[in-house]
């Protein structure tokens, strides 16, 4: 089936695998709830410790459904993997390059210790089973995991281990008892103070990894990540402030997730914190952020050109600082952090380029915002083409500044109540007095991709229901809402395609209400003097447009950014591959020394120690 004739809430990212959700296990339902979920965790993990020590990886596979699943990053191979099936995971564990030494039962908190869990939501009957934390070694390092059992005819199998790498053997972060003295005591001439060793480091420019676009999320916290590893990294960016690149963003632009989902590493936001960030807000955290984790940054500064050495494994780098002139940087590795995107995605119109419209037309990552309409004779009209989170909140914008307000449809929106997002998406998880963030990314990473699905579509379905009169509403209003990839929503949407869905904060009462309208988008043909003319002949009047359109592929920034011969040796980016992994992002792209890293707050929070661990392993030779 061609993409013309996928239906548009069906489709993903070009070269992605769209994998469906997991069959739930008919026989997974627990019978022998009498018995202590924590002897039978000690028991499977001294099965699977014998197993493993001796080698024996088809005893170990044994001890699984068999459609059981590993899901693993980077404890037995440098790059993230999910394998299938028991023969699959004896294979993989027999070939893996670094070897499980030993993995042991986690009983510090109630959340970490085995318990009996209903996997499924909505299933009838239920899906239950055993879920437990786990610590482990291996060859290389230590890292934590975590274990989902399923009973299947009297006897406790496992159905899903998850294994995530969090330090390397020697090379531990710097934190707690491994912090830094701070000072350097004695009587040595010329001993230096901190601002003067901060100075210099901070303009040095002799790192081993060059951040790119970095100062937001994503070069933020690949920076800390390495910074605490002991490796040196230095951030560039266009912007003249850290932060910029929120802080720059549309007036009444607020993150959609709440502050629980959206913690950093190392630096946790205060306990006051709103629940909602306000961009500008967010922009100053990140200021604090670099200074507060003493991460080198250089703002206002462009890169010039760019090469990589196949000899030496070294990038030579060139930039203008400031407009203070050339300098060059020889990084070993080089992240790019430009977000999960790429470039501006622009619809082909017709007299756009041309300026044939007589008021303002931009994309919304251009939009300065909505003037207020004071005293105006008429009201001016906005038309905003798109009916995601970044259409939403500009109509919104529009709205309360007194514009007569259209919304420009073209295909279905995956819509969730800010109540339901909270209440069924990241409940339990992600909430006031949860677990651990750390805690909690363990718990929700350690599901394989396809099980993941099933879970959304069944939560999918509670949060529908949550939302029944919103839907409802917005169908009679004429706006279009669907239920997502497979109906897995939003998540799924998020993951699979990187849009397609939006999160309401109060725009869908303004549709139900006629306060703003819908026009459903049949093709648009040109722009006109005074607004959009459609295929059928149609003129939508407008003052402004603004084309909430999207973004193309993040592989696109880096052949913008990096030229041609970097962005043809990089794979297709977002969405998964066959096992379930995201492509392209967060592992080795393709081209040596080079990485992608973006997404939202929560995944650069994760996936940066993921990155900054592979890019540690290559520079100290441990087989990466």
């Amino acid at each position: 089936m061609s993409s013309q004739t996928v239906p548009s809430h069906q489709r993903i990212v070009p070269g992605s695998v769209n994998l469906p959700p997991y069959p739930w296990p008919a026989t997974a339902t627990a019978t022998s709830t009498s018995i202590n979920p924590v002897d039978i965790a000690k028991d499977i993990i001294t099965k699977l410790n014998t197993s493993l020590s001796n080698h024996d990886y088809n005893v170990t596979a044994g001890l699984f459904t068999p459609n059981g699943f590993w899901r693993d990053h980077l404890a037995l191979s440098w790059t993230p993997r999910t394998i299938k099936t028991s023969p699959a995971i004896a294979q993989y564990l027999s070939t893996a390059p670094n070897k499980m030494e030993n993995i042991s039962l986690d009983l510090s908190t109630e959340f970490r210790k085995p318990q009996f869990a209903s996997f499924a939501p909505k299933q009838e009957p239920k899906v239950e089973g055993i879920a437990f934390f786990v610590g482990f070694r291996t060859s290389l390092g230590a890292g934590r995991g975590v274990v989902r059992l399923i009973e299947e005819e009297g006897e406790w199998k496992v159905w899903t281990v998850f294994t995530s790498l969090e330090g390397l053997d020697g090379f531990e972060e710097r934190v707690g008892k491994r912090r830094e003295v701070g000072v350097e005591h004695g009587g040595r001439e010329g001993r230096k103070n901190w601002r003067e060793r901060r100075g210099e480091e901070q303009e040095g420019g002799e790192v081993e990894v060059l951040v790119i676009a970095g100062a937001g999320q994503s070069g933020l916290t690949i920076a800390a990540r390495l910074k605490m590893l002991g490796v040196s990294s230095l951030i560039i960016d266009t912007n003249a402030r850290v932060g910029d690149n929120w802080r720059k963003r549309y007036h009444q632009l607020v993150l959609h997730d709440p502050v629980w989902y959206d913690h950093m590493p190392y630096l946790p936001f205060p306990e006051h914190w709103p629940v909602f960030t306000p961009k500008d807000k967010l922009a100053e955290w990140f200021e604090f952020y670099a200074r507060a984790l003493e991460l080198n940054v250089w703002t206002s500064t462009q890169l010039i050109s760019s090469s990589w050495d196949d000899n030496t494994k070294t990038w030579e780098v060139k930039v203008n600082k400031e407009g203070k002139g050339e300098r060059v940087l020889r990084p070993k590795h080089v992240v790019l952090c430009t977000g999960h995107s790429g470039k501006k995605f622009m619809p082909d119109i017709k007299g756009f380029e041309e300026g044939v419209f007589n008021g303002l037309a931009v994309h919304s990552a251009d939009f300065p915002g909505a003037q207020k309409q004071e005293g105006a004779e008429r009201k001016r009209k906005a038309v905003v083409v798109g009916a995601c989170n970044s259409a939403h909140d500009i109509c919104q914008d529009y709205y309360e500044k007194g514009y007569d307000v259209t919304m420009v449809q073209r295909s279905s929106t995956c819509v969730v109540s800010n109540k339901a997002a909270l209440k069924v998406l990241l409940a339990v998880l992600y909430e006031e007095g949860g677990p651990p963030v750390e805690d909690s990314d363990i718990w929700l990473h350690g599901w394989p991709s396809e099980i993941m699905k099933s879970i959304q579509v069944d939560l999918t379905k509670i949060q529908r229901e949550m939302d029944k009169d919103l839907l409802e509403g917005l169908e009679k209003a004429g706006f279009r809402t669907d239920k997502g990839i497979d109906e897995g929503g939003l998540f799924m949407k998020y993951l699979q395609r990187g849009g397609g869905y939006y999160i309401d904060v109060g725009m869908s009462q303004l549709i139900i209400d006629g306060k703003v309208k819908v026009k459903q988008g049949e093709e648009i043909e040109e722009l006109v003097e005074n607004g959009l003319r459609f295929k059928n002949g149609e003129v939508l009047e407008a003052d402004e447009i603004v084309f909430a359109t999207g973004y193309e592929n993040m592989k696109t920034q880096a052949r913008h950014i990096l030229g041609d011969e970097v962005a043809d040796r990089v794979e297709d980016v977002w969405g998964w591959d066959a096992e379930g992994e995201m492509k392209g992002i967060w592992k080795g792209t393709g081209h040596p020394g080079f990485w992608l890293h973006g997404g939202n707050l929560a995944l650069t929070r994760y996936f940066s120690r993921v990155v900054a661990l592979q890019i540690k392993a290559r520079l100290e030779g441990l087989g990466a």
